[in-house]
């Protein structure tokens, strides 16, 4: 059993601590140990209401707690970096949720400290460590669609509104709260030979990204065809076109059906698959985790460092492209 800790009281935080919770009920392979907001009174709450035994009013206070196993990191992208450094520290192991950070500087400064530590680390986009994941890239290895060459895939939810969003001191705009799951996507099925990226943009008057819609040409002629749009809900689609088929994804996000068309322009696949019935899908980066520090790994293989590293990079041209800063770039 492994002593897991939360740094950040948000909703995101809640949907860990669930998580938390069923995997303590399932198999007895964490403990729901410790909670930190810089609210002393709203880490009690927390704390009380989702069945953690300790809470924190200090970051630095609850990680100096040597029962501490694992941190979660669910504060905001703009505070990623301080808040991880602040983990290492300390020698704390850190899954961090995404963005990982709210630049490839800072993703880079903070990879470096935790190899110089040798401290592990990884980042929590969730999509990476699904058992869909491998589904996909099996249906495709074995040639279910023959070879892909095009894919589409969108993400996009009404939360115009939300500071989280619209701010740029909190790493705001739809970029890398929904466009990193488009873009990981891309990745995990055509891989990183990217020739060509092109763009278009729509901007909120906080010079945040409100949408963008993204062309990927990879170097052996496959494309990509993503969209990330925080103004409106979207069908959050994906799609994988190949030269026999195509397979299509429910949701970016948090795949449920994966159906399989022997012909694309028909709406009867030939195949349905379901995915693996979940808590909330957030165990199995925590899974992961756990068989890496068993393993005294410092790092997940279905995320690893260089490839969070090529994934901001890859963020950070984007915003380049826009003349999109943020205060701490």
């Amino acid at each position: 059993m492994i002593n897991i800790a939360i740094l950040g009281c948000g909703g995101i935080a809640r949907t860990m601590a669930k998580t938390l919770r069923g995997m303590a009920a399932r198999d007895q392979s964490v403990c729901l140990y410790a909670v930190a907001a810089r609210d002393g009174e709203r880490a009690k709450a927390f704390a009380q209401e989702e069945g953690f035994q300790k809470a924190f009013g200090s970051y630095e206070e609850m990680l100096k707690d040597d029962g501490v196993q694992l941190v979660y990191v669910a504060t905001p992208h703009s505070h990623h970096a301080e808040h991880v450094k602040l983990c290492l520290k300390y020698n704390r192991p850190v899954l961090c949720e995404k963005a990982f950070t709210g630049n490839a500087r800072q993703a880079r400064e903070v990879l470096r400290l935790a190899k110089e530590k040798q401290v592990f680390i990884t980042e929590a986009i969730w999509t990476r460590y699904m058992p869909s994941r491998t589904m996909i890239n099996d249906l495709i290895a074995a040639g279910e669609i023959g070879e892909p060459i095009r894919l589409t895939a969108n993400l996009g939810y009404a939360i115009a509104g939300k500071e989280r969003i619209y701010r740029p001191d909190l790493a705001g705009g739809a970029l890398l709260d929904l466009g990193v799951y488009v873009l990981n996507f891309a990745s995990m099925v055509f891989g990183d030979e990217v020739a060509k990226m092109e763009s278009i943009v729509k901007m909120y008057d906080t010079g945040v990204d409100r949408w963008e819609d993204i062309i990927l040409t990879y170097k052996d002629g496959k494309s990509a065809h993503l969209t990330a749009v925080s103004d409106c809900a979207t069908d959050r689609n994906c799609v994988v076109y190949g030269t026999k088929g195509c397979l299509k994804v429910d949701n970016v996000n948090n795949p449920q059906l994966i159906k399989l068309y022997a012909d694309p322009t028909s709406d009867t696949p030939t195949r349905v698959i379901p995915v693996p019935e979940q808590i909330t899908g957030y165990e199995y980066e925590v899974y992961s985790c756990i068989r890496a520090l068993e393993n005294g790994e410092l790092e997940c293989p279905e995320m690893p460092h260089a490839e969070t590293i090529r994934m901001m990079d890859v963020m950070d041209q984007l915003r380049s492209d826009w003349g999109m800063v943020y205060p701490f770039d």
